[in-house]
């Protein structure tokens, strides 16, 4: 595995790994034994024992370089690696309907689930996208000023499902097609980076109770707040905090915090890097460290626009066991 120059970022920028040809063949081999027949179901507790048990087998480079990720992020808590395989000989069009997901196994869902149970144990959440573990990002026609997935206007900062008692550690995105005219780009900014513009006040407010974060759109609008309490934007460690927030859904509640909160905003603008995908490109976001966002694009519709798979991760499946249902991975509330 190859190390390589960070996409549109300056040296301190987002860590990028390339698999070598062999390693990426190893991966295509071992993808290939996980979606072998109709029984092969991505949400099936037994289909993710089975990946669980795969991602031993993936290429050593591989596995180290997500297991360094795990034990530190980097400057910007993100990790993209190129050269996965997606089974592009054989992808069908790109989904177009709303809430699209992968039920059946194919090579890009089995290796999106090998790396997150490298990570930790995958997750979903039932009131969004029906609970599914890989869920599909593709532009849905109507939806283009949508604030979420199914959308192609900008999408602003945020760290996902942080109204949640339990959001995901981790996010992952296996691109299967980048856009028509290669202008999608996914956006991020990593706390330890935007920090440093924090005035002394700003980061005091942001580490205060004082803020309100609804669940996102593509959670529909009946989806209920197991957390609606007041809670900061900043947590844990002074010098390296975590994160809650989406500028779309987090409200201030006193004059300071909205001051914050706007000061937090141009220093994420400030520090932002911008990710433009290609196929068999897989991104790992620290969702504890770091907000991403999209640029705007312009689908077509034609069974070959932008479609990138999501998975969240978490570290400790153990406490969300109060949400999950016969303890699988489905946090039910």
């Amino acid at each position: 595995m190859a190390e390589t120059t960070p996409d549109n970022t300056p040296s301190s920028g987002v860590a990028r790994r390339e698999l070598d040809p062999a390693d990426t063949d190893a991966c295509e081999r071992l993808a290939r034994t996980l979606c072998t027949g109709e029984d092969d179901q991505v949400d099936s507790p037994e289909w993710v024992e089975r990946a669980r048990d795969a991602w031993e087998d993936l290429p050593l480079q591989l596995r180290r370089q997500v297991r360094r990720f795990r034990r530190h992020s980097g400057p910007t808590g993100t990790l993209v690696i190129t050269g996965l395989p997606t089974g592009q000989e054989a992808l069908p069009p790109t989904p177009d309907k709303p809430g699209s997901v992968q039920r059946q196994a194919t090579i890009a869902s089995a290796v999106l689930t090998m790396v997150a149970c490298g990570l930790g144990e995958p997750i979903a959440y039932l009131a969004e996208k029906s609970g599914a573990l890989v869920q599909d990002v593709v532009p849905v026609p109507g939806q283009e000023t949508f604030h979420g997935n199914a959308g192609s206007v900008p999408l602003s900062f945020h760290t996902e499902n942080g109204f949640h008692p339990h959001p995901p550690d981790y996010v992952i995105f296996l691109c299967l097609r980048a856009d028509h005219d290669r202008r999608a780009g996914m956006r991020i900014a990593g706390i330890r980076q935007a920090l440093p513009h924090l005035t002394p006040a700003s980061r005091q407010a942001l580490f205060t109770p004082e803020f309100r974060t609804a669940p996102p759109p593509s959670f529909g609008p009946a989806a209920s707040e197991p957390d609606a309490k007041p809670r900061a934007v900043l947590s844990g460690a002074v010098e390296d905090p975590d994160i809650r927030m989406a500028q779309l859904v987090t409200t201030p509640l006193t004059p300071r915090a909205a001051t914050a909160l706007t000061e937090f905003g141009h220093a994420c603008e400030a520090t932002a890097h911008t990710l433009h995908l290609t196929p068999g490109d897989l991104v790992i976001l620290d969702n504890r460290v770091t907000v991403h966002g999209r640029t705007a694009f312009h689908p077509r519709y034609d069974g070959a626009d932008r479609w990138l798979q999501r998975t969240y991760v978490t570290t400790d499946l153990r406490r969300s066991r109060d949400h999950r249902p016969h303890d699988g991975h489905i946090l039910a509330q």
